[in-house]
């Protein structure tokens, strides 16, 4: 990263990096689409070129054994049963995120996402079953029913520049409800023979996991081994293993790095910077870590690995088949090709806005969107693309001939889905622009992450007081990096005539040791009617904020500098200090500048650019809602 660009992202205290976990998310999946599609030129061009040399390499055993037991599968099954489960394993660890912090920590909007997933998959399914009833492909439903969240995500960059931000979350929550359901459906339609007393030690771990997680351990080793046992344990049962990465997932919490805790590692660095001795290296790591949750870690370290290498070598070695022009022929008049085509291209949309609309006329608008409707029928389409899972169970209902034109129809969904949204996409960009508005953004209410809204009465204000955006900072007069985002702020106000900008205290104490007083000071300087002015000294003067300093700046503005040393020596301004610092806590800030921008949280940098888009996208949304 440039040095500019890390000008405009750094955060006092707080990690440096500047996007939200989900944006991670996001933006790792999105990513990974081109890697993926080379995975699949790559497994066509292999298995067309070297057809014999494709199969018999995939279907080479690795054996690992233990003493005198043993587990010996082809690379194939190596790569499906267990690569994937990391797979499997990041999308639980996601779906929790979003429980404990994301869109879904508000439950009431659980509904929206479910109904419409659950939908998404059974009208998919319905169709699939009308196609193929009587051909004897029955049993290949289940390959017709999920997205695929790269190559979604991955078309919607491409496709989707115009749309709004909600969508690519909301695609997010449909997948997740998509993999969450699709792998209940490979546990119990597609398993093999039950083996109950593996599948009783392999619940029985589980409830070891729990019982672990209680006592508070936070080794991963321990949850490693545990999810290793877990996982040959249900590989014996029959039950595809891929299961427990779902499930160890869905138990890693995930929590806001918090202030306190935040002080606590920087306290242990300081100590660690008086004494460097191993010993203390370990204590410092171990404090450093537990400010961050296991859920947050364990995304850092997996999603990467399983975007950029498990679901490429996925596609690798199972999307490898031989074409030719009557192969085409045949699969385009098979039932099982033509199922899963019309299934994704046709069901997926029906499913998921048909669900929408009827949640929506059905709660009498209590549930909506948290997108417009031509945003979500983009959506829709864009749900049409199956791969890795599609791809996963139809290697595990169908063999041979069947099995290649299950792989032709699922590959065809890419092109096929891809042109669906791209026809959306440009319908909607020909519509007036407020009907463009209202069609991508809607009149859903967004969360608000802003715990203690704007008070004009209380709060510092700058701008006109009934703006319809509003930006609020929380800020330290000696952050060095408040201090460069101070001509930016001051660059958006004068651009723009209809935003409002409050700041909100946050002296970092422990890593600022002037910052307190500074920010009392302007809190004297208030007294007087001058804050603003005191404010813009102190930002501009990070360096001189001891209080012979403060005093000079108080008579540089004209200040009554009597009655402010009198201010300073009763600390009249620590209360409204303290509100400020409370409220930071209740909106779980932890670092410094963190920007709030009409209640929703700023994720990523804070250079005028960024900003503005920021504040545009909040202004649209207030004129769809108002």
């Amino acid at each position: 990263m440039s040095r500019e660009a890390d000008t405009y992202t750094g955060q006092t205290v707080c990690d440096s990096s500047s996007r939200s976990p989900l944006r991670a998310f996001l933006h790792t999946e999105t990513g990974s689409a081109a890697i993926l599609v080379a995975a699949v030129v790559t497994a066509l061009v292999w298995a067309n070129a070297a057809p014999s040399a494709y199969t018999s390499f995939w279907h080479t055993h690795l054996s690992v054994r233990f003493g005198t037991y043993g587990i010996s599968l082809g690379l194939r099954e190596w790569v499906n049963s267990g690569l994937m489960t990391f797979f499997f394993f990041v999308v639980g660890l996601e779906a929790r995120r979003e429980f404990d912090m994301g869109e879904l920590r508000e439950r009431k909007r659980l509904a929206m996402p479910l109904v419409a997933g659950l939908s998404g998959m059974i009208v998919p399914i319905a169709l699939y079953l009308a196609i193929n009833s009587g051909h004897g492909s029955e049993q290949g439903w289940g390959a017709a029913m999920s997205t695929d969240t790269a190559f979604a995500l991955g078309v919607l960059a491409v496709v989707g520049r115009g749309m709004p931000p909600g969508l690519r979350v909301f695609i997010l929550l449909l997948t997740v409800v998509d993999d969450f359901l699709a792998l209940g459906v490979i546990a119990v339609a597609y398993s093999d023979r039950i083996t109950v007393p593996a599948l009783v030690v392999a619940i029985a771990v589980l409830a070891l996991v729990l019982v672990v997680r209680r006592l508070g351990v936070r080794h991963g080793s321990v949850y490693a081994l545990l999810g290793v046992v877990a996982w040959v344990a249900l590989l014996e049962s029959g039950v595809d293993p891929v299961v427990i990465g779902l499930a160890l997932g869905l138990l890693t919490y995930a929590y806001p790095a918090s202030r306190a805790d935040l002080e606590h590692a920087s306290g242990l660095f300081r100590l660690f910077r008086e004494q460097p001795t191993p010993e203390l290296e370990r204590y410092v790591h171990a404090g450093i870590a537990s400010a961050i949750s296991p859920n947050d870690r364990l995304q850092r370290i997996y999603h990467p690995w399983t975007s950029y290498v498990v679901v490429p070598l996925f596609a690798l070695a199972n999307a490898g088949i031989e074409i030719s022009e009557g192969q085409l022929t045949r699969a385009f008049t098979s039932p099982v090709t033509l199922g899963i085509l019309i299934a994704y291209v046709l069901g997926k949309p029906l499913g998921i806005v048909g669900a929408c609309a009827l949640a929506t006329l059905v709660s009498r608008g209590r549930l909506r969107l948290p997108v417009g409707w031509g945003a979500a029928t983009a959506g829709g389409t864009l749900c049409g693309i199956g791969f890795t899972v599609s791809l996963l169970i139809a290697t595990l209902a169908f063999h041979g001939a069947r099995l290649d034109e299950a792989k032709i129809g699922i590959l065809a969904t890419l092109i096929c889905s891809f042109l669906a949204a791209r026809l959306v996409t440009a319908a909607i960009s020909l519509l007036p622009p407020a009907q463009r508005l209202r069609a991508l953004l809607g009149k859903a209410e967004t969360i608000v992450d802003l715990a203690v809204p704007v008070d004009p009465d209380r709060d510092h204000i700058r701008g006109p007081h009934r703006a319809p955006v509003t930006v609020v900072e929380y800020g330290d007069y000696e952050c060095p990096y408040c201090g460069q985002a101070e001509p930016v702020v001051r660059e958006l106000l004068a651009d723009s005539g209809d935003v409002r900008y409050v700041w909100r205290h946050l002296p970092l104490t422990d890593v600022h040791i002037h910052a307190q007083l500074a920010a009392e000071a302007s809190e004297a300087a208030a007294r007087q009617g001058r804050f603003w002015d005191m404010h813009d000294l102190l930002l501009s003067h990070q360096e001189a904020l001891r209080i012979e300093d403060l005093h000079a700046h108080a008579a540089a503005i004209g200040l009554d500098v009597e009655r402010f040393e009198r201010d300073m020596r009763a600390h009249t301004g620590a209360t409204r200090i303290a509100e400020n610092v409370d409220s930071a806590d209740l909106s779980s800030v932890a670092g410094t500048p963190t920007f709030f921008i009409n209640g929703r949280r700023h994720h990523g940098a804070y250079d005028l650019t960024s900003l503005t888009a920021a504040v545009r996208a909040a202004r649209q949304r207030a004129s769809v809602t108002t």
